[in-house]
This record gives C-alpha cells, sequence and structure tokens, in this order.
C-alpha cells in the first residue's frame, strides 16, 4: 500500500489532529533569553503580544475543518514568552461515540517521537559515550556488513535487485539525518517494497527493539550511505542504540530521562492504565495502526511509537527553545540543541521531489525540519524556525 493511499482514504477519517505553535525567537540563542520557565495556564493573548482575534480565525478554520468532515477534532496550544496563551480543544475524539475532545486528550505522535530520539542521543553524545561520527555496528554488530539495493530492469520491464557492498558504515549521524540509506516499507520502490514487506516490516508489535533491529540490519540499503536523504527507520535503530549505550530500555530512558525531568506526566510509550478514555480513536483497519494500551507490547519504536498531549509535549518544545533547559532543569547545553535543530543537510536538502518528506525550503537537522533561506517555497516561515509532525495528524 502507498502512504498516498493510506492519508487520502483513510487518515483523515481516522485521526484528530494536535497543533502547538511556540511562538518564540527562531533562533536558538535568542531562545536562552527566554523565561526559563513554562505555564500551562492560560493568560490574554495581548499580555504576550498576540491577538485574540487572529487566534480565533484559527478556530474558526479548525471548526470549518471538522463541519467538512476533514478531520474529527482538534487541540490548539500556542504559547509565547514561556506562558500559554490559548489552549483549546475542538470537535470529538471519538466521533462514533460522540466523546468530545479535551484538552487533556492522549494522541499517537508517531514521528514526533523521533524528536524524543534525536534528544537522547545527543544527551549521550554530551555524557561521552557515544560519537556521532561512531560506526553503528560498534553498538549493533550485525550492521557491520550492510549491502546496497542496485535494481536493474530488463527489456520486459521487469525489476532485479542486485545486492553490492557499500561503501562505507553506517554513522550515528548519518541515522540521525536519514542518509543511511534505509528506508520505510511504505516509502520504497516497489520491488524494494517486496524485501521489507517478506521481512515484516509491516507488523512489528510484538517484537523487542533488540529483534526488530536484527531484521532492519539484513535489510539492503537503497543507496551508500550519506548520500541522499531518504526518510526511513534511521530513528527506530537509534532508539536501540539508545538502549545498548544506557543500559535502559527506550521507554525507561524517555520516562527517567525526558518525561520526569519535564513533568511530562501524560506521556509514554503505552497509555497508563485508567487514561484509555482519553485516547483519540484511531481507526485500528489503518495499515499504520498502532496500540498503545495492548499489554503485550514490546516494540518501542524511537520513530514513532509514543503518545503525548498538547500540554506535555509543549513542554518538551519549550525546552529545546530555552536551549536545553526548562524549570531550573537542564537536559540539554545550548549548543546541543543549536546543532541538532539546524540544517545538517546542506546541498543534500531543500530538494524539490515529492519523495523529500520536509518539502521545499526545508533542511533537516536531527530529524527537525528547519526552514531554509529559500524564497521559491510556498511555505511561510523564518530561517531557522524548526518543527516536526506525524503521521495520524499531529504536530508542533
Amino acid at each position: 500500500m502507498k502512504i498516498g493511499k493510506i492519508s487520502k482514504n483513510t487518515l483523515w477519517l481516522a485521526c484528530s489532529a494536535i497543533l502547538i505553535s511556540i511562538l518564540l525567537a527562531s533562533s536558538i540563542f535568542a531562545a536562552c533569553a527566554q523565561p526559563a520557565n513554562f505555564a500551562t495556564e492560560t493568560v490574554r493573548p495581548e499580555d504576550v503580544g498576540l491577538s485574540s482575534e487572529k487566534l480565533d480565525q484559527i478556530g474558526a478554520t479548525l471548526n470549518a475543518d471538522i463541519a467538512d468532515g476533514k478531520i474529527n477534532g482538534a487541540v490548539l496550544l500556542v504559547a509565547r514568552n514561556g506562558k500559554t496563551a490559548y489552549l483549546k480543544s475542538y470537535g470529538t475524539r471519538d466521533a462514533d461515540n460522540k466523546v468530545p475532545m479535551t484538552s487533556d486528550s492522549i494522541f499517537r505522535i508517531f514521528s514526533m517521537t523521533k524528536s524524543l530520539t534525536a534528544v537522547s542521543i545527543a544527551m549521550l553524545v554530551e555524557e561521552g559515550k557515544l560519537s556521532l561520527t561512531d560506526p553503528v555496528s560498534k553498538y549493533l554488530p550485525s550492521f557491520k556488513n550492510m549491502k546496497v539495493a542496485q535494481v536493474t530492469t530488463d527489456k520486459n520491464g521487469n525489476d532485479t535487485v542486485t545486492l553490492v557492498e557499500s561503501s562505507r558504515e553506517i554513522t550515528i549521524k548519518d541515522l540521525a539525518t536519514h542518509t543511511s540509506g534505509l528506508g520505510y516499507w511504505f516509502l520504497t520502490p516497489t520491488v524494494i517494497q517486496n524485501i521489507y514487506l517478506e521481512a515484516g516490516m509491516a507488523d512489528l508489535e510484538g517484537y523487542t527493539n533488540a529483534e526488530v533491529c536484527e531484521k532492519i540490519a539484513k535489510l539492503p540499503l537503497m543507496e551508500n550511505p550519506g548520500t541522499l536523504y531518504r526518510y526511513g527507520m534511521n530513528y527506530d535503530v537509534l532508539g536501540r542504540v539508545v538502549e545498548v549505550v544506557s543500559g535502559m530500555t527506550l521507554d525507561k530512558f524517555f520516562t527517567e530521562r525526558i518525561y520526569k525531568p519535564l513533568k511530562m506526566k501524560d506521556s509514554g510509550f503505552q497509555v497508563a492504565a485508567g487514561n484509555e478514555g482519553r485516547l483519540v480513536y484511531l481507526d485500528p483497519t489503518w495499515a499504520l495502526y498502532m496500540d498503545p494500551t495492548s499489554p503485550d507490547r514490546k516494540y518501542w519504536s524511537g520513530g514513532g511509537g509514543s503518545t503525548s498531549t498538547a500540554t506535555d509535549y509543549a513542554r518538551f518544545a519549550q525546552m529545546l527553545l530555552n536551549g536545553g533547559e526548562l524549570d531550573g532543569v537542564r537536559l540539554l547545553k545550548p549548543e546541543s540543541v543549536a546543532l541538532i535543530t539546524s540544517d545538517q543537510l546542506g546541498p543534500l536538502g531543500n530538494r524539490k521531489d515529492s519523495a523529500y518528506v520536509p518539502g521545499r525550503g526545508y533542511g533537516v537537522g536531527f530529524d527537525f525540519y528547519v526552514r531554509v533561506d529559500d524564497p521559491a517555497s510556498n511555505a511561510p516561515g523564518s530561517v531557522g524556525a524548526f518543527n516536526k509532525d506525524g503521521i495520524a495528524g499531529t504536530s508542533y
């Protein structure tokens, strides 16, 4: 199944949207001068230099989208200068049962999980426990001798895959910038997609992170490491690296090193018992569905497995804008935040083709989509601003 088909036929029917906008300085160094705290109690937008009238226009747009059946519901949070100026919920979190959306609704954040994994990697780099130039095989030996798939087409239009030795090993930075050669099963050429599907990449629930990475290590790379940006399973591999280096499972690392220090009480790979009713509905027949309430779940995907709320994730975003600190707790140095949230692709980024996930006018940090100076882009934004979204409709 192609991702375009998933998006058009299932995505908007299945999900609600969470929109988080932290309206602070684009430069991380300017952001360091912002208040180091964050308050979820709402203040008058005018008190922080925003317009109530303009913000209400966003709400009107969301209500119109709900009325048109584009989304079931949404939670919108807008903050500035460490204060929440707008926090409202719209529509339903379960349309079939007419359960209203609330500001504490829990969303499957999918690829917004990658930002958490990126911060985890940066923490371990700061602690001297790994280096961005390290080969992945230093921590995951099965990645030592990866092969590259060369696809040829015969005169009858049939594709053949030949495996050849890669030009060099994958590094930690290759994974962090999606330049390793790994893809996703739903974003690969058909002939290689079949290899991914035969390896079970479309159904990984029930496996551990270690078992998933053993599967990934047997897959062919699409191209040699460091030669092309390709959105793929890189952060699932990085999640396993975090486990090996830290000695903790990824869910425990997130909890102990990010969620608890930042007081993100409703975030995690599993929805806590008693909170299942706050989980936003997602169609279980969707090809990318995950169930964060399953007691049998063992796969903590660093690329897309976590859940969160608008207020929880806003605390994480504010920490980044503060240069790595929130409420007196420092997770990263400002230099580390500046590194991972700035463009690391250079000439490999800001492409025009549809396979380039961030889109025209954007580079990529450690999976953060970073606005670059490109007047040809149709998307509004300031140079240096960064963002990330999830495939089920979440965005910050």
